[in-house]
């Protein structure tokens, strides 16, 4: 369960990121920036699923 936790706190710093970038006006790196958040929260959202369905990995 802790990896669902980590994944979820790396996709929030990418997110963070890219809202300084948004703010600093280097728009260029903000878009992956925010791509890579997606990626990160939505792996936390798709493992935490599965724990909760009972589909876990142990």
């Amino acid at each position: 369960m802790r990896h669902i936790y980590v994944r979820g706190i790396i996709g929030l710093i990418w997110l963070i990121a890219a809202i300084v970038c948004g703010v600093s006006e280097s728009f260029s790196m903000m878009g992956l920036y925010i791509i890579l958040a997606g990626v990160f929260l939505y792996s936390a959202y798709a493992a935490w699923k599965k724990e909760k369905d009972g589909r876990g990995g142990r």
